[in-house]
């Protein structure tokens, strides 16, 4: 038997597919009573067989304190962290009335949380960021910081008056009645007449291709963002979700960027809330301080308007469903809409199924989920619209090392193994030592015959977190078994026991165990807690 210790390092897969649904009665509230021959679930209008079916209640998780294991003679501590919500403001196309308005609804959203959240703040162009915290001083301080960032949009209105979508439809799309409106937005405006008004066409498309360039820009920052927050949120250990704070942007060519997004955030169990900080949606055609142009441009324009503003909309609410979300939108109370977004539905359920003779082309599939007749009066259906197809498959490895990643960052006890988890500490003169005994009975395990040998692989992830839910160190076991048969018959009895050692300063840490063996491809993970004075 050979053993191994390394640092942990951590990093999608789609061969299985999660899909999030939420199911709300007439009242509105959560219903978390349905079972698995409830639902239907469709791929490209084909029924799809559930594989995986499960109920999420992000509520239950402060229970898991009460599972922790301590030290001898000493308590479980009573700040040990168990929610971790994510407040990320698009400051990139949030303008400043909107983005001052919601930053004064978080920060009284902030206030009412409880002792045992932390929070973090982020924001789409990087320019402010607060780690998670408990310390609300902090949290406001940051919020206050938060300004607009804008890459293209500009507060001046340019000739002739184009925004993203409607160089997209120019550029991309090549849709004729777009480039008219433009056209004759800019003779007007430019008060071209004679020969020059020929070349509007190309001068029109070639800053439209600048807008496009700028908009691409602006969509790829903010999704990187996202992307960014959710890896984070995902390293924390506990229930997580976050809160997007955007008057919605469009993504004419990041569909596959959006899909993994919320492909990542569903397998780390991340709950996206959306929050439309433009309020009660107005009509952007109204808009007094437009300028005035030619009447049919001005026609064109104000239907592209309201396409746009239709669209941006669209990617919150596509965001906030794909994930098991809540999108607030068209309200001005924007302090009840945090506090509803804070308010993670009771009950969330997990459909999982693997798409049949599926090709690795990157191609968008539609979902639809649904229940049968018996189940669905009255019930109303919120769930992942649909997923992009990948383009490789992972190998075992890869999703081996996957699974051991997402049970590291949840606090979900998993006992398919055989594991009993201690923790040990003593003081040193520059902080302490914690050492945790992880004792596994051998009798469980699936060992393949090889020649003489018993061959099983172990793989022993510890992690120490810090009481604001940060990693702060993880190591992993590796442990060969090629064991005889007298030996293994030796083994049956006591079992064995791994033994980790950290070194921490004084603070409060809770520790996260998670194991798996690879020929039965069963886990195990436990919980710890140690307070050092």
């Amino acid at each position: 038997m050979t053993q191994k210790d390394e640092p942990a390092t951590f990093q999608a897969r789609v061969n299985l597919v999660m899909v999030p649904v939420v199911i709300r009665d007439r009242a509105g509230h959560a219903v978390g009573t349905l079972k698995k021959e409830d639902f239907q679930l469709f791929d490209r209008g084909k029924a799809q067989e559930i594989t995986r079916f499960s109920i999420e209640r992000p509520d239950d998780t402060g229970e898991k304190n009460k599972n922790v294991s301590v030290p001898d003679g000493q308590s479980a501590p009573l700040d040990i962290p168990d929610r971790f919500v994510a407040y990320l403001f698009d400051d990139i196309h949030l303008q400043f009335g909107d983005l001052a308005r919601s930053r004064d609804a978080a920060i009284a959203n902030i206030g009412s949380l409880r002792a045992s959240d932390r929070a973090a703040v982020f924001t789409t162009s990087g320019q402010t960021m607060q780690d998670f915290t408990d310390d609300r001083d902090q949290l406001h301080a940051a919020l206050m910081k938060i300004m607009p960032h804008p890459i293209a949009h500009m507060n001046v209105q340019e000739c002739p008056d184009l925004d993203y979508y409607m160089a997209d439809m120019i550029v991309n799309k090549n849709d004729p009645t777009a480039l008219q409106g433009a056209v004759a937005d800019y003779i007007s405006c430019a008060h071209l007449s004679g020969p020059a008004v020929a070349s509007a066409p190309q001068l029109v498309t070639a800053m439209a291709q600048r807008w496009t360039s700028m908009g691409d820009q602006e969509t790829r920052v903010a999704l990187g963002t996202l992307l960014d927050v959710v890896r984070r949120v995902s390293g924390a250990p506990g229930e997580r979700s976050i809160i997007l704070a955007s008057p919605g942007f469009i993504t004419p060519e990041q569909h596959q960027e959006l899909s993994q997004i919320m492909d990542r955030a569903v397998r780390a169990k991340i709950v996206i809330n959306t929050l439309d900080a433009r309020g009660l949606w107005t009509d952007p055609s109204l808009d007094a301080s437009r300028r005035a142009t030619e009447f049919n441009a001005m026609r064109i324009r104000n239907d592209y308007l309201r396409f746009a503003a239709s669209a941006a909309e669209d990617v919150l609410a596509e965001i906030a469903s794909g994930t098991g979300g809540t999108w607030f939108h068209n309200n001005n109370d924007l302090k009840q809409g945090f506090k509803d977004l804070n308010d993670i539905p009771q009950y969330v359920y997990l459909l999982g199924f693997s798409p049949q003779n599926l090709k690795m082309n990157g191609d968008f599939h539609a979902l639809k989920v649904s229940l049968v007749k018996t189940a669905s009066a009255g019930m109303n259906v919120a769930a992942r619209k649909g997923y992009y197809a990948p383009k490789r498959l992972e190998s075992a490895e890869e999703t081996a090392k996957q699974e051991v990643e997402d049970a590291l960052f949840s606090r979900e006890e998993m006992q398919e193994l055989p594991m009993e988890l201690h923790t040990q500490f003593f003081k040193t003169a520059t902080g302490a030592k914690v050492s945790v005994l992880c004792h596994m009975d051998v009798k469980r395990l699936k060992f393949r015959k090889e020649t003489d040998r018993n061959n099983d692989n172990l793989v022993v992830v510890s992690a120490l977190f810090d009481r604001n839910g940060n990693l702060a160190q993880a190591i992993k076991k590796t442990i060969d078994f090629k064991l005889k048969d007298e030996t293994l018959q030796r083994l049956q009895g006591p079992g064995i026991t791994l033994r980790t050692q950290f070194d921490v300063k004084p603070g409060t840490y809770l520790l996260r165990v998670v194991v798996r063996d690879t020929e039965g491809q069963m886990m195990s993970a436990g919980n710890g807690a140690v307070r050092i004075d």
